[in-house]
């Protein structure tokens, strides 16, 4: 507590009843940051497993679902009724509003564990393309026979401190910026991938490489596990339910918030649909079955500096993309912990430091907000050093997500608020829920067969390209 009486709960509530100043485009900066990730760079590899036919069928089926269930998600934002009800400041907020307690809970673990699982899979992806610009560099002074080890731990811990320093902006509103920046070099990166590949292709005198029944495998038990790895790479690749109400807390109330953002989930998901299929395609047409995991680790892609430029703006991206997942989990756990223990001194305790250069002149520090975002920071750098699979681990975050946060729930609050019975409309909401939780189980199946082969053969803490 400072000497005006100032104490961590304070701030708290002042951050969680923030001014809310956001318009349709800032909305839709947030949602291209979240959404546009490293999913995008497995998307090559994901059309040539599932085909010139299923594989931009896939894309494009993902994207119809993901907006359809944002628009309903959307209209959960506020309880009981849409544009005049009270404000749910979370998603567990809007769940809490229409659903059981039980629900509550499921939805709290569902959506938690896929935002870490997502801060771990984009400490793996970030890694990976400073790995890549290491060795991309290595080999061009030293010819591609040269032995270019790089210690990826080394630079992962490079990336888990910026994100250290960057966990101490309050909320998600403090960091728009970031935000804008990270969208702007999604698109960089997406282009340059585009590009990239679509010169390959022309290169190759313009046929189209790969088959219409997608990649050959070793064994067809192989090929179906691919296969579904590739469709949760399709899932995770459109994930941002579970920050979706938190992008949406930002915006000013009048338009009614739930209409800004159907707005922002269309051009949002419209732009990254036309650029996952832009990119897939293209990949499969430039490498056809032998399209890698990552596109730009392909093998001749380019030249190395333009592919260099592509993994900064990824890296670029991936760290403002980080703190979109991470600002909710932060949030959560310090309303937990001031919940949990009221009186402790350490938990509620906050302090103003003068700072000359800055125009407010002084902030507000919190010891156990500092301590907390640390501790988070690097459980996530911990665990993405034991499992540095880049496919698997999208796969898995993938089949985690797409069922719970971005189909069921949103459907479930739907049904709830609209008062729906049993007819038409309700089965058709239930089997379209249904389908896709089958969807999901199988993918999840896949990804988990993938990542245990892979830590049979592999190095856990070794990290490469």
């Amino acid at each position: 507590m400072d000497k005006n009486g100032t104490t961590a709960d304070d701030i708290e509530r002042g951050d969680y009843e923030h001014d809310r100043t956001g318009t349709v485009w800032t909305a839709t900066a947030h949602i291209v940051t979240a959404v546009i990730g490293s999913g995008v760079l497995a998307l090559a590899w994901s059309v040539a497993q599932l085909g010139w036919v299923a594989g931009p069928l896939a894309l494009a089926g993902f994207a119809c679902v993901t907006y359809y269930t944002s628009t309903l998600l959307a209209n959960a934002y506020r309880a009981p009724h849409p544009v005049t009800g009270a404000r749910n400041r979370t998603y567990m907020d809007a769940v809490r509003s229409y659903l059981s307690p039980r629900e509550v809970f499921m939805c709290g673990i569902a959506q938690y564990v896929n935002l870490w699982g997502t801060m771990v899979g984009y400490t793996i992806t970030a890694t990976i393309s400073m790995v890549a610009i290491k060795q991309s560099d290595c080999f061009h002074r030293n010819g591609r026979d040269a032995h270019c080890d790089t210690s990826g731990a080394v630079l992962m811990l490079a990336f888990s401190v910026v994100q250290v320093v960057l966990s101490q902006f309050p909320g998600l509103e403090h960091i728009t910026w970031l935000s804008v920046v990270a969208a702007i070099m999604s698109f960089v990166y997406s282009f340059i991938g585009l590009g990239l590949s679509v010169g390959q292709w022309v290169s190759h005198g313009g046929d189209l490489g790969g088959r219409i029944q997608g990649a050959e495998a070793v064994t067809s038990a192989k090929k179906l596990w691919n296969v579904l790895l590739a469709l949760g790479n399709i899932a995770f690749a459109y994930t941002f339910a579970e920050v979706l109400i938190e992008i949406q807390d930002t915006l000013k109330p009048s338009p009614p918030e739930n209409k800004t953002m159907k707005k922002a989930a269309a051009y949002g998901i419209g732009a990254t649909t036309i650029f996952y299929i832009s990119v897939g395609c293209a990949g499969y047409a430039a490498f056809g079955s032998n399209a890698p995991g990552n596109i730009l680790a392909a093998n001749g892609l380019g030249p190395f500096w333009i592919v260099d430029i592509a993994n900064m703006c990824l890296i670029l991206h991936l760290i403002g993309a980080y703190q979109v997942y991470a600002q909710p989990i932060f949030a959560s756990v310090e309303r937990y912990a001031a919940s949990r223990w009221p009186e402790a001194k350490f938990i509620n305790s906050a302090y103003r430091v003068s700072i000359p250069l800055i125009q407010r002149g002084s902030v507000t520090v919190a010891p156990s907000k500092i301590v907390l975002r640390i501790v988070i920071v690097v459980a996530t750098t911990v665990v993405a050093m034991m499992i540095p699979f880049f496919n698997a681990v999208l796969g898995l975050l993938g089949a985690f997500s797409f069922w719970p946060l971005t189909v069921y729930f949103p459907i479930s609050m739907h049904i709830a608020q609209q008062k729906i019975n049993k007819g038409t409309k309700w089965y058709l909401l239930q089997g379209l829920s249904m389908v896709c939780l089958m969807i999901s189980v199988a993918v999840g199946i896949g990804s988990v067969t993938d990542i245990v082969d892979s830590l049979k053969t592999s190095n856990p803490f070794h990290i490469g390209n």
